[in-house]
């Protein structure tokens, strides 16, 4: 299989890319979709969410106060 950055990937391979998704080859072509789950369920006006391209994850802080977290009630993904 040859990724959309031109890197050719074994039949029944795995990766995670610079942009955290999760791929796959197969003999019908690769698969991808996101690593990480995305926060839709926080206090917008008070918080932000913030990504994280090391780890692949979101985390929510308020917007006053980055070292204090908000709750997160729903995530999509």
């Amino acid at each position: 299989c040859l990724d959309g950055e031109g890197k050719v990937h074994e039949f029944d391979s795995r990766w995670r890319t610079e942009d955290c998704n999760d791929c796959s080859c197969s003999k019908t072509g690769i698969g991808c979709c996101t690593s990480y789950m995305t926060p839709v369920g926080y206090d917008k006006e008070k918080c932000e969410s913030i990504f994280n391209k090391e780890t692949c994850s979101y985390k929510v802080v308020e917007k006053d106060d980055p070292s204090k977290e908000c709750p997160v009630h729903s995530w999509v993904g």
